[in-house]
């Protein structure tokens, strides 16, 4: 199969619940929702409970979740109970987990996923991502991390032809990760790159890279970080929000998906996880130019660039 640029064209159409409706294709010819149910730092099989509800009640069909984030099991316990009451199985929704960095390499990997198949309850993930360049324990600028995340990749083929992975990529891969990994992929270029991508924190080569290989970029801190405001409260995304009669965090999300790029927004708040759907409108290109020219660099989360 041809796995160069084999995502949809994804453009927004304005048909009410549309984005509930609309999907990437994945270079393995996987169907994935254009919006996620991000899970980060949510914990408490309660609070797990309620969110993954109100998700489904607001039409999310993929979820993404990590080892490192140590929900898995509620996730899992979640669904099982949650999806009978929704008329679903796990045939209708996309779930994504991650490598722990502290389970890089040969044997570690394989039981890692094996361990995250238990823990969700399922026999099989739609999506299984490396979450980090490095390795945990080693310093970032040693040259055992490529090695390493070599050695991690081939497992994971092994494990992707076997159907137990049906489809793997990369979190947090810069352009020179991707290029060497596009080099010795083992005949299997990664389906998605998930990483940092908003208006304050663009990288436009990568997505260049991505775009042109079949990958799709999927981001994460699309809102900005958990512990302020700085990209909700800008003053360019604020205006275009009022002129368009929508929330900063559904221009923000939009902004992306305009752009051929996933996202999976977080939270507790069901009325957030519904406001977070309704992404059934167009920003127009002159908005888009202001949104893409906000003059502000800012990151949010953790810099993979260190890391050989």
């Amino acid at each position: 199969m041809d796995q160069v640029r084999h995502y949809m064209d994804c453009s927004i159409t304005h048909s009410p619940m549309a984005v509930q409706q609309q999907y990437f294709t994945l270079n393995t010819g996987q169907k994935m929702p254009m919006v996620g149910l991000g899970t980060y730092r949510i914990h408490g099989q309660s609070v797990i409970h309620r969110v993954i509800e109100a998700g489904l009640k607001a039409g999310y069909r993929a979820f993404d979740t990590a080892a490192v984030y140590r929900n898995e099991e509620a996730i899992g316990l979640a669904l099982k109970a949650l999806l009978p009451r929704f008329n679903l199985t796990r045939e209708d929704i996309f779930l994504t987990t991650k490598l722990d960095p502290g389970d890089h390499g040969e044997g570690t990997t394989t039981r890692a996923v094996q361990t995250s198949l238990q823990k969700l309850g399922t026999s099989y993930l739609d999506l299984y991502l490396i979450h980090w360049p490095g390795v945990a324990r080693l310093p970032v600028s040693s040259p055992e991390n490529a090695t390493i995340r070599s050695t991690t990749w081939q497992e994971l083929v092994a494990l992707h032809r076997q159907g137990v992975l049906r489809a793997i990529g990369v979190s947090n891969y810069t352009v020179r990760h991707m290029n060497e990994l596009i080099e010795n992929c083992c005949g299997v270029i990664p389906a998605v790159n998930q990483v940092e991508y908003h208006p304050h924190y663009k990288q436009p080569e990568l997505l260049k890279l991505c775009q042109d290989r079949g990958i799709l970029l999927q981001a994460y801190c699309s809102l900005g970080g958990s512990s302020d405001r700085h990209l909700l409260e800008d003053s360019t995304v604020g205006s275009v929000a009022k002129k368009l009669d929508r929330t900063p965090a559904q221009v923000l999300l939009c902004w992306a998906l305009q752009q051929g790029i996933g996202v999976i927004p977080k939270s507790v708040s069901p009325d957030r996880i519904f406001d977070n759907m309704k992404l059934d409108f167009v920003i127009p290109e002159s908005d888009m130019k202001l949104l893409n020219n906000i003059p502000v660099t800012e990151k949010y989360a953790w810099d993979p660039t260190p890391v050989v």
